[in-house]
Formats: C-alpha cells, sequence, structure tokens
C-alpha cells in the first residue's frame, strides 16, 4: 500500500512541500495516530479506577474532575465557583449529560450542592470530604506514573521537549488556516468528490 503515500506525497510536492518536510508530517501523524487510538481507550484512567478499586466509570471520572478543577487544567471559573453548565463546558458536553453526570456524582456523595458566595441566587457544585479523597487518590496515580516515564528523560531532554509540546498542541487549533494555493486545492478536491450516496456507482 506504501504506492498511496507515494501519490499522495507527490500531489503535497506540487502543492510546495519538500520531501524532508512531507516525511516528518508522515512521521508525526503516524504517531499521533497511534497516540489517539490508546487516548480514546482511556488506558491509564482505566487503569487507575481499577487499581485503586473505584466503582465509576471514566465519565464520572471527568465530572469529578471537572468539579474539582485542578488549576493545571481548568482555570475557567470566576472566583473558583463551579456550576453545570461549567462542567458541561469544560468537558464539551451537553448541559442536560452535566446534570445526569453530576447528579449521579452527588447520589454517590462525591459533590455537594451549595450556595455561590458571589451571587446568592446561583446554585453551585463543591467536592466533598470523599470527592477530595478520590480526586486526589487518581492524581497521585497519574502523575505517579507521568512522574515514573520522565524519570528515564535528562534535563534538557525535558526542558526540549515541554514547549515544544505545546508549541505543537496549538496546531490543532491553526490548522484550517491554509495558505490561498492552498485553499484553492482543497475546494477543487471537494467539487470530484461525489455524494456518498451515490458510492455504489462508484464502485
Amino acid at each position: 500500500m506504501a504506492h498511496r503515500d507515494e501519490k499522495l506525497k507527490s500531489e503535497l510536492a506540487d502543492a510546495g512541500f519538500g520531501p524532508g518536510l512531507l516525511d516528518v508530517a508522515f512521521e508525526v501523524d503516524g504517531i499521533l495516530q497511534k497516540w489517539r487510538r490508546r487516548h480514546v481507550k482511556r488506558e491509564l484512567g482505566t487503569r487507575a479506577l481499577k487499581e485503586l478499586g473505584l466503582d465509576l466509570d471514566l465519565a464520572q471520572l471527568d465530572a469529578l474532575m471537572a468539579v474539582w478543577a485542578p488549576t493545571n487544567e481548568f482555570d475557567d471559573a470566576p472566583g473558583g465557583e463551579t456550576m453545570v453548565q461549567t462542567v458541561a463546558q469544560r468537558l464539551g458536553i451537553d448541559p442536560s449529560r452535566a446534570s445526569r453526570l453530576t447528579g449521579d456524582l452527588i447520589r454517590r456523595g462525591l459533590i455537594r450542592r451549595s450556595v455561590s458566595q458571589i451571587d446568592g441566587r446561583r446554585t453551585i457544585l463543591e467536592p466533598t470530604d470523599l470527592g477530595n479523597q478520590v480526586a486526589n487518590a487518581v492524581r497521585f496515580y497519574k502523575f505517579a506514573a507521568l512522574g515514573d516515564f520522565f524519570s528515564g528523560w535528562t534535563k534538557d531532554e525535558i526542558a526540549t521537549f515541554l514547549p515544544l509540546l505545546d508549541r505543537f498542541t496549538s496546531w490543532s487549533e491553526q490548522s484550517d488556516r491554509f495558505p490561498r494555493h492552498l485553499r484553492d486545492r482543497i475546494e477543487e478536491l471537494s467539487s470530484e468528490l461525489p455524494p456518498l450516496d451515490q458510492a455504489d456507482d462508484c464502485a
């Protein structure tokens, strides 16, 4: 199947990308796709829940963390207060699903409803002592795993890696900002593609 990649690389070269750059792009994409498949399975989170003996699913864990609001992940709540819609925004889910998940956590004693200190008419969510204990245990597991992995890296490797990782993660926010000649080619590709409901005619 390698000939398919060579054809694609030829088309990209015609668009102005050098062979060295294309090799890097293909290698990075391969690494990212393998990582994405592992990430989708949530292997680390699943392992943490299992080894800690926590009877929670990953969606409930995510919702607990959205309420617990680790400062290295979330810094979007004015005054540090969290509401159902805040959980929805942080997790990128529908407010009704956020409401169901937080309701589950309330029933299980992991979070509680409270009154806002900023606006007494507003109901906020807070972790209970049990919720704090669970969140801290899961975070210890996660950072122990990361710390153990990076313990094999040199200080120079870490100092090089972190800013480059931060720089690379901004790529997805810019990935649709094509120059005009690439935008034109993408529009051509779109016009050449038949509607998918005509797939049988193209077989």
